[in-house]
């Protein structure tokens, strides 16, 4: 199975197992980030989450968390389609005031935002194993920023749905340090 086929049939059982909860349960399941998942995380460290589609694995109750723990936020930016992906400080995850929709669609930190490099940093995922191997987007933004920050911690959070026995690793893929679904924290890893 190519890694297109795979995300097609991923993203169904993803969007499927979202469908099937409850709009409360969507997020609490993901309240606050397992005690065991804290360990990775170092003391005073700049946090990058992504801005969460409908059927990912949601991230805004982690933005307050960590926040409120005294961390800098962060989120990915693009200036435009063709641009890497950066991060920039996310100041407001409670209303989200500082927010402007980028250019795949995505919200991002607006330009006035100070740039940041994340410590720690939350990846979606299409799908993974459980031995940390990640399929993405497609597009190899998360890949391409992991290898020029090797030192920075990469965490999945995904739905159990999304975990398959194997997947196409090729050499650009990076592997992630842990994932964390609501039943499971698999790693750390390497």
């Amino acid at each position: 199975m190519t890694k297109d086929d795979l995300r097609k049939k991923l993203r169904k059982a993803r969007r499927e197992t979202v469908e099937a909860l409850p709009d409360s349960m969507r997020t609490l399941v993901f309240m606050r980030p397992p005690a065991p998942l804290l360990d990775l995380v170092p003391p005073g460290a700049t946090i990058g989450l992504y801005h969460a589609t409908v059927s990912e694995a949601p991230t805004a109750a982690y933005a307050r968390f960590f926040f409120e723990q005294g961390h800098a936020i962060a989120l990915p930016r693009f200036e435009d389609e063709s641009s890497p992906m950066t991060f920039a400080r996310f100041s407001d995850p409670f209303e989200e005031s500082d927010l402007v929709r980028g250019p795949f669609g995505m919200m991002q930190p607006d330009d006035a935002a100070e740039a940041v490099v994340p410590d720690a940093l939350f990846v979606p995922l299409v799908g993974f194993t459980e031995t940390g191997a990640r399929l993405g987007q497609g597009g190899g933004h998360y890949d391409r920023w992991l290898v020029a920050h090797p030192d920075t911690t990469s965490i999945g959070l995904a739905w159990d749905t999304q975990r398959v026995d194997n997947l196409p690793v090729e050499a650009h893929d990076q592997p992630l340090s842990a994932i964390v679904t609501p039943t499971r924290i698999y790693g750390p890893f390497g």
